[in-house]
């Protein structure tokens, strides 16, 4: 038999309401017992709120992060663009100004990608993936309905984000990616280490 206490915190909420709700009529519950569980219950509510709120700071403040960086690395990218198109400029000055990019050698036939996922809440995860010198990845993942993987979607550029919708609205589910380089057309290598993100509603 399974445990009557559900394993989701929104389904706890939900069910210890209903639980005390209904023991609060009941004569034979003692009062000090009755106004534990209430207090438990409060305070269980407090701090899933206080947890809600971290999470929403977390992810505003993970956006305005990304944003910023875009916007920095978009005018160093332009001003190097300046820098390298001078008649003057030589590889000399482009190594001292740390704006040449490192030669990749890679074997894609006896490599995997190193692949990892961050859920965003609401279905999206980011996945973020080596490239090295392949033509992109093709991203597999499996969920709890799908009796095998799928293919999801070939990225060539990381990171990649997963945007379906959650199984069930508001519940929170497990996710399984895993992916492999591509170069013209068909795939290369191994598998990578199966990744599995928890997504959050």
């Amino acid at each position: 038999m399974s445990d009557f206490v559900p394993t989701t915190d929104n389904d706890l909420l939900v069910w210890v309401d209903h639980f005390i709700t209904q023991i609060s009529v009941d004569n034979e519950i003692a009062v000090v017992d009755l106004a534990a569980l209430t207090a438990a219950k409060a305070d269980f509510h407090i701090k899933i709120d206080h947890l809600n709120d971290a999470a929403a700071h977390a992810k505003q403040a993970t956006a305005d992060k990304n944003e910023c960086r875009n916007h920095m690395v978009n005018l160093i990218r332009a001003e190097a663009r300046r820098i390298k198109a001078r008649a003057s400029y030589n590889d000399g000055q482009g190594a001292q100004l740390g704006i040449v990019g490192a030669r990749e050698s890679h074997d894609l036939s006896s490599s995997h990608p190193e692949l990892s996922g961050i859920d965003q809440t609401d279905g999206v995860v980011i996945l973020t993936f080596s490239k090295y010198n392949s033509d992109g990845v093709n991203i597999y993942s499996k969920r709890d309905n799908d009796a095998d993987w799928v293919l999801l979607n070939r990225a060539s550029i990381s990171p990649f984000i997963d945007r379906r919708l959650l199984l069930q609205v508001g519940k929170p589910e497990l996710r399984h990616y895993c992916a492999i380089y591509v170069l013209k057309d068909k795939e290369i290598g191994h598998y990578s280490d199966e990744v599995v993100v928890n997504c959050t509603p």
